[in-house]
């Protein structure tokens, strides 16, 4: 995983805002943006920090590269999941309008 999407990541597990985030940890809005959206693929070791330290983690767990069970899945997909879950989608409604899509494909063909 990018360390852009891995800081966005922690953010929302913080509950923090792009704006909140870029306040508590001194780095701009917009650069955290550029670095979330993975435009800046190699922020400085100093902004990392601050960045770490307001999340409640390290750089190295910023910077590391493990598997995951969503690497490898794109951005857009990663995003929606997310958008879904912070507008308080539950795994139930998300299993049924699977469903739903399941059905309506079926009844395309």
């Amino acid at each position: 995983m990018l360390v852009g999407a891995k800081i966005k990541k922690l953010r929302l597990k913080k509950g923090f805002s792009i704006n909140e985030l870029s306040d508590k940890s001194g780095v701009s809005k917009s650069y955290l943006s550029y670095i979330e959206r993975g435009i800046q693929k190699n922020p400085s070791l100093q902004v990392l920090t601050k960045l770490a330290y307001t999340l409640d983690t390290n750089v190295e767990e910023l910077l590391d590269n493990h598997n995951s069970a969503i690497d490898g899945i794109d951005e857009d997909w990663i995003s929606l999941v997310e958008e879904a879950i912070e507008d308080g989608i539950t795994k139930e409604d998300f299993a049924g309008i699977l469903e739903y899509v399941k059905f309506k494909k079926r009844q395309e063909n």
